[in-house]
């Protein structure tokens, strides 16, 4: 089966593999003024990155939802993430009302170490987010903060996932390193989190925490891709070890923020399903529609 080339080729290969749609649980929607500072960051990623990162979705809202709806994307988790105190809040009220108002979108949260953050991420699970976005990177805050633990253990009561971008891809930052995490893990065992970007670049870490830990999924935003095999390459068994844990890996993309074609991604996850007998079809059947569909189905 011939992984797609191009957006256009999406639907139809989808069709082929006998699925009603993707599930995407890693994508970006914002307020308008704050996507326009994250695009402006972008610009200048030469500079902040060391490499160009040209937005390829570069459009307004209404067209760049219109694209995903033609990509064949039937859900999507629309992931917004603070960078200081007191911004946490109203990007939550914001997320969960995009979620509850934008067809195939879930309601999302976020959460910042802060005392208010029990509180408004509670309200949040009560007005029915499904999701939940942490960027360690970008916050620059200790994901062991005191303040925080609150927060980890109403979404493991909740058994709401949370995606996580806690590794030290693009770059490193204060408190980034799965080995970091790990320690939230040991205090919360029960939480369902999802390593953004498989704990890029240390994709070999992240699966021994998927073995480690029985709600511990990764997402495949930007991994095998071109664009990232060049600061963060797979192992040579990724594949291999991917068939131990064929049921923790879920469709991410960081739609619209990439610089390349959606379907560069899935043509990365259907080259690792071709690499493994144990994988095929099945696998891809799980990681882009039946995974991600059941960590956004809402609370157990």
């Amino acid at each position: 089966m011939t992984a797609p080339r191009s957006d256009a080729e999406i639907p139809a290969w989808l069709a082929e593999l006998g699925l009603p749609g993707l599930v995407d649980i890693h994508t970006h929607f914002l307020p308008e003024r704050v996507l326009d500072k994250v695009w402006a960051y972008f610009d200048q990623a030469g500079e902040h990155y060391g490499v160009e990162w040209p937005i390829h979705y570069r459009h307004s809202e209404q067209d760049r939802l219109r694209i995903l709806r033609e990509l064949g994307v039937t859900t999507f988790a629309p992931l917004v993430y603070a960078h200081k105190p007191g911004m946490a809040e109203w990007l939550t009220d914001w997320a969960v009302d995009f979620g509850h108002r934008t067809p195939g979108a879930v309601p999302t949260a976020t959460i910042f170490p802060e005392p208010e953050v029990a509180t408004y991420l509670a309200k949040a699970l009560d007005a029915g987010a499904r999701c939940v976005k942490m960027h360690v990177q970008v916050g620059a805050f200790d994901p062991r903060d005191e303040l925080l633990q609150p927060a980890w253990g109403l979404l493991a009561e909740a058994g709401i996932p949370v995606v996580v971008h806690c590794g030290h891809g693009p770059i490193r930052g204060a408190h980034t390193g799965l080995d970091v995490f790990e320690q939230v893990l040991r205090r919360h065992p029960a939480l369902v989190a999802v390593l953004a970007h498989a704990g890029m670049p240390d994709h070999d870490v992240a699966l021994d925490l998927v073995g480690a830990y029985p709600g511990v999924h990764v997402d495949t935003t930007m991994v095998g891709v071109a664009f990232s095999e060049n600061f963060a390459a797979l192992p040579a068994d990724w594949s291999a070890r991917l068939a131990d844990h064929a049921d923790r890996v879920v469709l991410g993309t960081d739609y619209p923020n990439i610089p390349y074609p959606y379907a560069e991604q899935l043509a990365a996850i259907a080259g690792w399903a071709e690499a493994d007998d144990r994988l095929g079809t099945k696998f891809l059947r799980a990681v882009l529609h039946d995974t991600p569909a059941k960590l956004l189905g809402g609370p157990s």
